[in-house]
């Protein structure tokens, strides 16, 4: 079991946004290969956010994509007990997830903008 540090940096680090975590557990949860076209249709997203999401987690060695079909596929065994935890964590609290993966996203933002911010 991972300790609440190594589970806050996974989700901050590996989802750059809800749909990107909704589509992971879509991917985990049919256990095969599925086309984009019936991600786009099952999450109701735009092909634009779903192929966003999926460059992400082909990156993060989550997920293996090929010839139009993506399929759930974690590179250790590691990663797949984080992936179970995390989750774990979004079915019992799930505000607690999107509030990590904002605030993750939102950092990046907030640093690009201090370096613009008037000095006294």
């Amino acid at each position: 079991m991972a300790s609440e540090e190594e589970l806050v940096a996974f989700v901050a680090s590996s989802f750059r946004s809800i749909w990107a975590l909704e589509l992971l557990l879509l991917l985990k949860q049919e256990g095969r290969a599925c086309r984009t076209e019936d991600l786009v249709l099952s999450l109701r997203a735009s092909p634009a956010v779903i192929d966003r999401a999926l460059e992400a987690l082909v990156a993060g060695g989550l997920v293996t994509c090929e010839d139009g079909t993506c399929i759930y596929m974690p590179v250790t065994s590691e990663v797949r007990a984080l992936v179970d935890e995390t989750e774990q964590l979004y079915r019992s609290k799930p505000d607690r997830v999107r509030r990590l993966i904002v605030a993750s996203v939102n950092k990046g933002l907030t640093a690009f903008s201090d370096a613009f911010r008037l000095k006294d």
